[in-house]
């Protein structure tokens, strides 16, 4: 029997690019030939709400309420003929369909404006170099806050952009809030809502709706769709999985959630969701599931019964993004973070490089569970041919990279197969600050089209990155960071306050760290997270490890994850959170370096004991170890041409080789005898970028000792091999 599936995002995770589970189920289930159609909910919500329809229906249902309203929502209310008159051309603006419309939004007449434009004032100077379009897309943006603050004054107070009722999931040790919240009527958010999943449902007929819930601003749409889809399609089996389930749900026993649900799946969803098609087929036992809970005679039930393994990396197909709006979604700039900018701003198609984490051993990180723990590389040759078949099915040349962690070696196989290919595309990933990131690597990988990269420098403080067993240090963050800017790839800083046993000397010693990467310039964007202990991680695992209390909360059945504790011998670490976040905005903009730390806090800090040139002293400190024999020696530029001309050195007549490079910008010359001439000739196209596979350091030393040209380690100390190295030669 062939079932249809359908796959849905619900409401809300980002305005500007698909979340990729869907498309990930659906590409896999293409290779097995099963017929799956796919939704994301969230940006056709958006899409409905923000238009002249949605905005009409909206204001006359408020001014039928009669509902009293803040001076901020009045003025919106009184403005409504104006919001009603520009949301369809700012929508079209911010999909990047009507790009003139930048001109008028600039000139500050076109929009109307409320409480967000207040603080463009301040943010004034931070914009100074942008274009008008970037500009025009910030105050479009302020613009649709302004209306999300009224919806959810007035029309539904669960609302966000990027999130839908996030408090009732995050931290829902019971389920008693959600589920009250379940019962009330339909707000005019939830109602466009459903119509859209009816819409869905009459289009494509499914036999099963799977919904992925992959942050806790997902789970109140996921679960109003399933009391919808319970009431009005009761046929309809209701398959929920994802992030949410794979790190809250992992303890689950509480039965009403299976009013809104028929199962939830836990970590990799492919094989789980085979099993399920079976079971729901009649072909496969229900105790012959494969980690899936149910609800059987009023009891939540763990069914882990199945043999099979999961679906390796390899077999998994290519995410397919079909059916949905790819043209659709809007490109935002909410606040100046760069690297939040660049989260949020254009269409990122999301892929894979490996399963799980190569390094697998943070303290805070959760390691225990499988999306951490089982670690699983594809090759290069199938990421490009993955790469090369979303271009085609999206015409988008833009790659987030979504792993935990990206491996250097799987990177620069990578960005090798990319420059071989000849592929156009730009991308971005998460890496750890690894000593592997030369700046050889980093250069490569700017050829590729990495145009950033973000890791966790956390805390800055050697005793606490040991004790998170981070496995880096501060000095090599700095100059793995000043690799990559010096590449031309845009670095963002993971910042952490707050871990256990930090204290006062500690936090003001990591934000004078911070500063100093700032101020270098080689660390663009950052953002500081507080500490939050989890259930999965080592901290959560054994408290009394890391020397903290866990106080809660208690568990109710449904989520355990976030974990209420006390830091005795810490800090007050919560006084910190605005000291630090305004310090950093100001650094991100090269503002406020000259200024003391105290300046940023309202109560007594302890001087730094970090030295003034910290920092600038580490970048110059590099690790100068030798290349592994077996690394590759790429050539990326030009091949050359030769001529041989004489030289006058005293009496005699000497044959010299000149090469002339040309490079996209300039050209140059190269002087060598006329034998290295020659060999050089003769090498350079093998270590080109080609079909082929480039020597290796070992094979371009036996190469130049067996043409009888001398020892090798002598011509790396010659003016020739400097030059070919200032003019680009790799050794990665």
């Amino acid at each position: 029997m062939d079932q249809t599936l359908l796959l849905i995002t619900p409401p809300f995770t980002q305005l500007n690019t698909p979340y990729p589970a869907t498309a990930y189920l659906k590409g896999f289930l293409q290779t097995l030939g099963k017929t799956a159609f796919q939704a994301d909910l969230g940006i056709e919500v958006i899409l409905a709400l923000f238009s002249s329809t949605g905005l009409a229906s909206m204001f006359a249902q408020l001014e039928a309420s009669d509902a009293e309203l803040s001076d901020n929502s009045y003025r919106i209310c009184r403005l409504q003929a104006d919001y009603i008159d520009t949301i369809d051309p700012v929508i079209r603006f911010l999909q990047n369909k009507n790009p003139t419309l930048a001109h008028s939004i600039c000139d500050r007449t076109y929009l109307p404006e409320a409480s967000r434009f207040a603080q463009l004032e301040e943010l004034d100077w931070a914009f100074g170099t942008m274009g008008i379009h970037d500009k025009a897309r910030h105050l479009a943006t302020l613009y649709l806050e302004d209306l999300s603050d009224l919806i959810q004054e007035a029309v539904d107070p669960h609302f966000g952009f990027s999130r839908y009722a996030e408090r009732l999931g995050r931290s829902a040790t019971h389920f008693d809030e959600l589920h009250t919240a379940l019962q009330a009527p339909y707000t005019q958010v939830s109602s466009l809502l459903i119509e859209l999943l009816e819409r869905r449902i009459q289009q494509w007929q499914p036999d099963v709706i799977c919904l992925t819930v992959p942050f806790p601003g997902n789970l109140y749409g996921a679960l109003t769709c399933g009391k919808y889809i319970r009431q009005h399609h009761p046929a309809i089996k209701i398959v929920m999985g994802g992030g949410y389930a794979n790190t809250e749900l992992r303890s689950l026993s509480e039965p009403r959630v299976f009013d809104y649900v028929d199962f939830i799946c836990l970590d990799d969803g492919e094989a789980p969701l085979l099993t399920l098609l079976d079971h729901l087929a009649g072909q496969r036992e229900i105790s012959q599931l494969k980690r899936v809970y149910a609800r059987v005679d009023g009891v939540v039930t763990y069914f882990n019964g199945a043999r099979e393994k999961d679906i390796p990396q390899r077999e998994t197909g290519t995410p397919n993004y079909r059916d949905l709006l790819l043209h659709d979604y809007l490109s935002v700039i909410e606040v100046v973070n760069p690297m939040h900018r660049l989260w949020s701003d254009g269409r990122w198609n999301k892929l894979t490089l490996a399963h799980g984490c190569y390094w697998g051993k943070c303290s805070f990180c959760d390691v225990t569970l499988d999306y951490i723990k089982r670690y699983e590389p594809v090759t290069a040759s199938l990421l490009c041919d993955r790469i090369e078949e979303i271009i085609d099915q999206t015409g988008q040349t833009g790659f987030h990279f979504v792993d935990e962690a990206a491996p250097p070696a799987l990177m620069r196989d990578l960005a090798l197969e990319i420059v071989r290919r000849k592929l156009t595309v730009t991308w971005w990933t998460n890496i750890r600050f690894e000593s592997s990131f030369t700046p050889d690597l980093c250069t490569l990988l700017k050829a590729s089209g990495c145009i950033a990269v973000s890791g966790g420098l956390e805390v800055a403080s050697d005793r606490l990155l040991e004790r998170m067993k981070k496995g880096v240090t501060v000095a090599q963050v700095a100059r793995v960071a000043d690799a990559f800017t010096q590449a031309g790839i845009m670095v963002h800083a993971y910042l952490m306050y707050g871990f256990p046993t930090q204290t006062m000397q500690e936090t003001v010693d990591s934000l004078e760290m911070v500063r100093q990467l700032f101020q270098t310039g080689i660390v663009q964007s950052g953002f500081w997270h507080r500490f939050a202990m989890t259930a999965h991680s080592p901290v959560g695992v054994d408290p009394a490890g890391f020397d903290v209390l866990r106080i809660g909360p208690s568990f109710g059945g449904f989520a355990d994850n976030d974990l209420d504790h006390a830091d005795p011998s810490g800090a007050d670490h919560d006084l910190f959170a605005e000291g630090l976040r305004k310090s950093l905005f100001n650094y991100m903009h090269d503002v406020g370096f000259d200024l003391p730390l105290q300046e940023w806090f309202s109560f007594p800090l302890p001087i730094t004991s970090i030295p003034p040139r910290y920092i600038e002293k580490a970048i110059r400190q590099r690790t100068d170890k030798d290349p592994r024999p077996n690394a590759l020696v790429v050539w990326p530029g030009k091949l050359p041409s030769l001529e041989v001309f004489e030289l006058q050195q005293g009496r005699k007549l000497i044959e010299m080789a000149e090469l002339e490079f040309y490079g996209k910008q300039d050209q140059w010359l190269l002087e060598a005898t006329v034998p290295v001439g020659e060999w050089l000739m003769d090498t350079l196209p093998a270590l080109t970028i080609g079909p082929h596979e480039p020597y290796s350091l070992a094979q371009l030393k036996a190469s130049y000792e067996t043409a009888g040209l001398g020892r090798f380690d002598a011509f790396t100390q010659s003016p020739v091999w400097t030059q070919l190295r200032e003019h680009g030669l790799l050794i990665v």
